[in-house]
């Protein structure tokens, strides 16, 4: 018996919605405007008690065309998952990424578990021409910009 190939694979449709005009969308200028973007969009019943990771999608102007929870750990640790890091900037269409998590115990200081992810997500950037901008880690009483302090 013969099936038609089209009725048994899945069909994949890449959809991105913005009821947003970009000239209301707000542009992130330096790391302190991200760092503000991101902190109001946090879960703040979180952001002291476990780790999560969010990226910034921003447009050619860096207007930002969006924000994502990328994943939730625990008190030490998070996992972000470059593939679902890209695919999502590349289905709304963004220009460039910030990137960012939370450090609930207030130490801003990144991890070698930190840079090694920035290192490998920025290289994947590249290829992808799809780059990176900063890597923030933030708390409620501040942030460390990878960019400014020149570990990106």
């Amino acid at each position: 018996m013969k099936r038609k190939t089209a009725s048994t694979i899945a069909e994949i449709e890449l959809v991105y919605r913005n009821r947003v005009p970009a000239a209301q969308r707000p542009r992130v200028t330096c790391s302190e405007s991200a760092y503000r973007i991101l902190l109001e969009s946090w879960d703040q019943s979180k952001i002291c008690l476990l780790e999560q990771f969010r990226i910034l999608m921003l447009d050619r102007s860096n207007r930002v065309m969006g924000s994502t929870l990328i994943s939730t750990g625990g008190v030490a640790g998070t996992v972000a998952d470059p593939r679902l890091i890209f695919v999502t900037a590349l289905k709304c269409r963004a220009c460039a990424i910030i990137l960012a998590h939370n450090h609930p115990s207030g130490n801003l200081t990144p991890s070698h578990a930190d840079m090694d992810l920035t290192r490998k997500l920025k290289q994947a950037g590249q290829w992808l021409e799809l780059p990176i901008l900063d890597h923030l880690i933030l708390s409620t009483e501040g942030y460390y910009s990878m960019a400014d302090e020149g570990t990106l």
